[in-house]
């Protein structure tokens, strides 16, 4: 006997549905089942499965130390060499996520 089904109905930005979705496809994930599987991990943590903090403050060149900030510069520029890259799009969706 197939098992019964409800359906979830949220409203969200579409922008973030689409980065979101897109990957998700790249995964290999449907939508579905990544619902699913949330809700299963809420459900198994009695809670959310994932931190809800909020950060008391964005890191930004003033709050760095000296070694600190030529550290991420020298990963930065390893990455580079190494063709370690993102697009400038997906690079302001990842900012953008972080604020």
């Amino acid at each position: 006997m197939a098992a019964k089904t409800a359906n979830v109905t949220a409203r969200i930005q579409p922008n973030i549905k689409e980065q979101a979705e897109a990957i998700l496809e790249r995964l290999g994930i449907p939508v579905s089942v990544f619902i699913d599987m949330t809700y299963r991990q809420v459900i198994m943590r009695d809670g959310v499965p994932f931190s809800v903090d909020i950060p008391d403050k964005l890191t930004t060149r003033d709050t760095l130390t000296k070694e600190k900030f030529n550290a991420i510069m020298q990963e930065g520029l390893t990455q580079a060499k190494e063709e370690d890259t993102v697009s400038i799009d997906e690079a302001f969706a990842q900012l953008k996520m972080e604020i």
